[in-house]
């Protein structure tokens, strides 16, 4: 079955590390879209000082068109947090795409040694990381809009996906 066209088979979808100047600016600009332009979160661009040292996860489609994106950092030893978790309008009936991203950033802070994993989860998508193995914490206002404050079981995220593509697959 697709979704308006778009391709059932989920192992044609790619999420990785954005490797290429042209990702990145993919990514940003997913970004733009998402929080600036759709949610009226940001005025113009929704980078901060965290994008001077984070890293970029993309997924890509077929055609290697990015498509989801988020950003992981290492904000202190062995404490790592997730953010701008996007994707795109198109696409966001594919569910695993949204949670491939999220897994894909775990698994690759794990990897790296990572005790804590946390997020700020705008509160609609709280269910879904609660699905993931996910705890909320805490209950807070972040840029206007209600977010929740969660933390990764890191025991379902297994080390190993760090630097490789993670090929999603239907559950």
């Amino acid at each position: 079955m697709s979704f308006h066209g778009l391709p059932a088979d989920l192992s044609t979808y790619e999420v990785k590390l954005a490797e290429t100047a042209a990702e990145l600016a993919a990514a940003a600009v997913l970004r733009r879209a998402v929080f600036c332009e759709e949610q009226s979160l940001f005025e113009g661009d929704d980078r901060d000082s965290i994008d001077d040292y984070a890293e970029t996860i993309v997924a890509l489609n077929p055609e290697g068109e990015v498509v989801g994106t988020v950003r992981i950092h290492e904000e202190a030893p062995r404490l790592w947090w997730g953010s701008r978790l996007a994707v795109d309008r198109r696409y966001r009936r594919i569910a695993q795409l949204g949670a491939g991203l999220i897994r894909c950033a775990v698994s690759t802070a794990n990897g790296r040694g990572c005790d804590q994993f946390l997020a700020l989860v705008q509160a609609q998508n709280e269910p879904l990381f609660h699905r993931l193995q996910w705890e909320s914490l805490a209950f807070e206002d972040h840029h206007g809009m209600p977010h929740v404050k969660m933390q990764a079981d890191l025991a379902a995220y297994p080390v190993g996906m760090d630097l490789r593509p993670c090929v999603l697959a239907a559950e």
